[in-house]
């Protein structure tokens, strides 16, 4: 390591977020990119551990100490090279990965761990300002081709990889776009689409071909996929949500929070939605049900829209401030975080149960609710609404249309049951994802989508070049 006492001598520097005042008026990105002599300062923190846990940690295995050594010394081109040889989006990462890395930092044991998921951004962006990240088709073709469907990390990672390794590959999305969750299930303001459309046109250079509006199974039957690809491989995502069927449900106003982000995100691209279809939270009393990251966007997008008020309000109990017992390092801890939309205003509210929704002339007003205690509901309230979010997850990906007409296995959870291979009992037929792992995050897609083409190009060619993360 260029300096092994660098984490004594320099404190960690946290991200910094454009002021509150100025972003809830627009969806730009809020978070601020850091200059290039910071990072490689911030770099220099990494310690010469011996065994850096950060490998383990990461799903995707990124050569962590290496590229902050190389950080540190000004070497910013080399930093890429690795990077980049083991992750194809390190742009959407490090503006969206939880940094799973930085809880297994050694140096977080006892201090504030090593700033890994800003230091990947810097990088990156680094490596695209000077030119570095250009279309590099495949010199040999292998003459086979393969099916991907679904365009979000997991597919988008897996084309890139077998396209990589010379094969034709061509990407289904049922979407008017491609970038599946990527583009219309996060929030601008947390990822510019332009990011995602500036990698796009890189893969397409590169030969990749992108098929969207086509629904397959629907629009493409399965029968012609068969014959037309000597591989298929599904990552459509696990997009069924898990609903909130209590007295009341059926009122107006209630969404799915997807419906609700899907809907936002094309309002922000300049589509026009139909005055009788809009989701808007302008002047109205907003509660979002479900205290996870995909609440904490509904909330972002509700306080750019104009709420009046905006309640999120999660069943369970609060999470710890500090690592507990339960999860000791280098585990990713369960920890009460507060996302930037947080910061933005609205009341969270912790251990509560929502018992029924009431209204008038069939429109949602309020919410009857308990506050829950050692598994027991003390104290009912209610909390007005005109415009309530159910962000609770998602329970498996859709088993209507191809998963039916493919006859795939599935596991106790309602995923696409694969072997070691990620092959279902289909041959030639793979998945990978959160429709083959469960709802998850979006570095554990592009590991999935890693891991399914090496397992692919094995498949046709006998063996492979292609690494398994």
């Amino acid at each position: 390591m260029g300096d092994i006492r660098g984490f004594l001598k320099v404190k960690r520097q946290a991200e910094k977020y454009r002021p509150v005042c100025e972003r809830i008026k627009d969806y730009q990105e809020v978070m601020l990119l850091r200059n290039d002599k910071d990072s490689e300062e911030q770099a220099g923190r990494c310690m010469d551990c011996g065994t850096p846990f950060c490998h383990w940690g990461c799903p995707i295995g990124n050569y962590i100490p290496e590229w902050n050594d190389l950080v540190f010394r000004g070497q910013w081109q080399k930093a890429f090279q690795l990077l980049d040889a083991t992750n194809n989006f390190p742009e959407i990462t490090g503006r969206l990965c939880p940094a799973l890395c930085e809880y297994a930092c050694v140096l977080g044991i006892n201090d504030d761990p090593v700033t890994t998921l800003e230091n990947e951004l810097n990088i990156v962006e680094y490596a695209f300002g000077a030119g570095l990240i250009k279309p590099q088709p495949p010199k040999k073709r292998t003459g086979k081709e393969i099916a991907i469907i679904g365009s979000g990390p997991a597919g988008l990672a897996c084309a890139d990889q077998l396209n990589q390794a010379g094969h034709l590959v061509v990407v289904f999305e049922k979407d008017e776009q491609i970038g599946g969750m990527l583009r219309y299930g996060i929030p601008d303001f947390k990822l510019q689409k332009q990011i995602l459309d500036r990698r796009l046109e890189i893969l397409k250079k590169e030969g990749i071909v992108f098929v969207s509006e086509m629904f397959v199974g629907v629009d493409y039957k399965v029968e012609k996929l068969s014959k037309d690809f000597a591989a298929i491989c599904l990552a459509t995502g696990s997009r069924v949500p898990r609903d909130l069927k209590i007295e009341g449900r059926e009122l107006k106003g209630i969404h799915f929070a997807l419906d609700y982000l899907i809907q936002a995100n094309k309002r922000v691209s300049g589509e026009k939605i139909a005055v009788d279809k809009l989701i808007d939270a302008k002047d109205k009393k907003v509660v979002v049900i479900g205290g996870g990251d995909t609440g904490a966007d509904c909330v972002g997008t509700a306080h750019r829209q104009g709420a009046k008020c905006v309640v999120q309000i999660e069943l369970l109990a609060k999470p710890p401030e500090c690592r507990t017992p339960d999860y000791p390092w280098p585990k990713y801890p369960l920890l009460c975080k507060t996302a930037a939309s947080h910061e933005e205003g609205g009341i969270r509210e912790w251990s509560v149960s929502t018992k029924k929704f009431s209204g008038r002339n069939g429109e949602v007003k309020k919410l009857l609710c308990s506050r829950v205690t050692q598994e027991r509901a003390d104290r009912e309230f209610e909390i007005e609404a005109d415009l309530v979010i159910l962000a609770l997850g998602f329970l498996h990906p859709e088993h209507n249309g191809l998963v039916k007409d493919l006859d795939l296995e599935l596991d106790t959870k309602g995923n696409i049951k694969t072997d070691d291979s990620y092959m279902t009992k289909v041959l030639g037929i793979f998945s990978a994802g959160d429709m083959h792992r469960g709802q998850s995050l979006i570095v554990w897609a592009i590991s999935e989508g890693r891991k399914a083409a090496h397992y692919i190009d094995k498949y046709l060619m006998g063996g492979t070049y292609l690494p398994k993360m």
